[in-house]
């Protein structure tokens, strides 16, 4: 007997790859959904750093980037920075130097960049002349050990003299009935030592520069050999590099890469773990100035923010799983292949409610969305999925793959739980808003484990001029137990008057006065924190 298509799907659910850089290339440009204007911005022949969470889909737009280029004939150069080096840890041991580490860092990356351009020309000799880019490869290889980052100078000397003299004098007289005899004999036997030394220790200011020899030259004559395609330089996972050692790659960038023309660099980083420069004496710096040697007009937790367009949400989320099933090995040879996205979710989902729940659950991240789909699929076995199913998977993968990442660090756990508090339990919503220049780390320690979202930046008030504010919510599994209960979440913004407990709204009004009581203050929080301190 035939099995039913929702018992095939539901296997192909649980089959879905949830990292990028575990599934096929190819699969990645198949499985690709634009959202809004993202690719159109993404494949600009600029320089651009795209900001996103883990779980975003960065990974996944370089490698549908590099698949479009490869079939215009572009040179792609596609690098994990999590996996550079020969030794782990070499570049977070603090035991070595600042430029030693720096220095291995850029040898390490060039020769990933060589690596790349190596297989590419090798490969595609066919269009790229080899007797022209062999030589030019063999030239990087060796500039590459030009490259050194310097640090301050410090020079020791050391100088030791010793002089040693030994004198000695002896008399001696003996008597005999026959004869006298007598002798004098003298002998250096004193002895006397001199040590002279010396030490001269200089120093010099505590300066870093680097010197890149001819890289710049030999990559702009391979570009030229290129021409007219261009060559793209991807670099992934910026934010595994150590941060003091960020902006020694991106000078590295800015003086060999950027200013030749037909060579773009693509830098994929989390916002709050990336440093791309710091300052040095007379105004000069080392590393990228961001917004104008490199573009930030990408961030994908911009891009995935659906809260206020719940049929844009529904829409990209269809077409995800969609595309993902439909090139599953699980589903080859059926005729579920050939289905439209509407045919999919019917199948797979015991209501469009479902599904809804499921969109809502993911918080418009595509790495939580396959991974909650997967679990229910496993809970709904041979059944169509349920909104029970979901709820379940999202409580499960929220305390293993989100509050699991924090529960180490105590005061992240114990800010968490205050706002559930304040927010959930004493307002019944489900977001917030923050002053915008509140930098608390333990807010982006929340916000890279995708406990908490950002809607949106900047809210401004006639009644505050000058002052801004960024929404936050609160993460489906923080309140997902509380869903089928009265103490249930009413809404997005909870805002004046404050007598009015159903006052609830999507979007907070620019009256200050509407949305004050939608503002946490963490002064508050730092409070208890101390008290708690003092305590202990």
């Amino acid at each position: 007997m035939p099995e039913e298509p929702n018992v095939i799907i539901n296997r192909a659910l649980m089959r879905l790859s949830r990292r990028s850089e575990k599934a096929d290339p190819k699969k990645l440009v198949q499985t690709f959904v634009d959202a809004g204007p993202l690719f159109t911005l993404l494949s600009i022949p600029d320089h651009q750093i795209i900001f996103g969470r883990r779980g975003t889909g960065k990974t996944h737009a370089f490698q549908y980037l590099a698949g479009t280029a490869k079939n215009n004939l572009d040179v792609v150069s596609y690098s994990d920075l999590s996996n550079l080096g020969s030794s782990g840890g070499i570049y977070s041991n603090q035991e070595l130097p600042l430029t030693e580490r720096a220095t291995r860092l850029l040898v390490d990356s060039l020769l990933d960049i060589h690596e790349n351009l190596y297989e590419i020309f090798v490969e595609a000799s066919e269009t790229f002349d080899l007797s022209q880019t062999g030589p030019l490869l063999d030239q990087l290889a060796e500039a590459v050990t030009e490259v050194k980052v310097v640090g301050s100078v410090e020079q020791e000397t050391t100088g030791q003299r010793s002089i040693s003299e030994r004198s000695e004098g002896e008399l001696s007289l003996s008597v005999s009935p026959n004869k006298v005899k007598s002798s004098i004999g003298i002998k250096r036997a004193s002895e006397s030592a001199r040590l002279a030394s010396n030490k001269r220790k200089v120093s010099g200011s505590e300066r870093h520069s680097v010197h890149f020899g001819a890289v710049r030259r030999i990559l702009e004559k391979m570009s030229n050999v290129v021409s007219p395609h261009k060559i793209w330089i991807l670099l992934d996972e910026w934010s595994s590099i150590p941060l003091e050692l960020q902006p020694y790659l991106a000078d590295l960038l800015r003086r060999c890469i950027f200013p030749i023309r037909d060579i773009t660099v693509k830098i994929a980083a989390i916002d709050y773990r990336s440093r791309f420069q710091f300052s040095e004496s007379a105004g000069d710096y080392i590393g990228i100035e961001v917004g104008a040697d490199a573009s930030t007009d990408i961030d994908l937790d911009s891009f995935m923010v659906f809260d206020n367009d719940e049929s844009r949400s529904r829409d990209f989320f269809k077409s995800l799983f969609h595309k993902h099933l439909i090139v599953s090995d699980d589903l080859a040879d059926t005729a579920i292949t050939g289905w439209t996205p509407e045919q999919i979710v019917s199948w797979t989902f015991t209501q469009i409610s479902a599904f809804d729940e499921l969109v809502r659950a993911a918080e418009g991240v595509p790495r939580d969305a396959i991974h909650i789909a997967s679990l229910a699929a496993q809970y709904a076995v041979k059944d169509k999925i349920s909104i029970n199913n979901i709820r379940r998977a999202a409580k499960n993968w929220y305390q293993t793959g989100k509050e699991a990442a924090i529960h180490s660090r105590e005061e992240a756990m114990a800010l968490l739980h205050w706002i559930v508090d304040k927010v959930i339990a004493n307002r019944k919503a489900r977001a917030f808003m923050l002053r915008s220049n509140v930098k608390h780390p333990l807010i982006e320690d929340l916000f890279d484990s995708r406990v908490l979202h950002l809607l949106k930046k900047g809210i401004s008030t006639h009644d505050e001029p000058g002052a801004r504010y960024d929404a936050y919510k609160l993460d489906y599994g923080c309140y997902v137990d509380l869903m089928a209960t009265s103490r249930a979440p009413v809404g997005l913004f909870q805002v004046a008057p404050d007598d009015d407990p159903s006052n609830f709204v999507e979007v907070p009004m620019d009256d200050y006065r509407s949305i004050r009581r939608a503002i946490l203050d963490l002064s508050e929080f730092e409070r208890i924190r101390n008290r708690f301190s003092i305590k202990a």
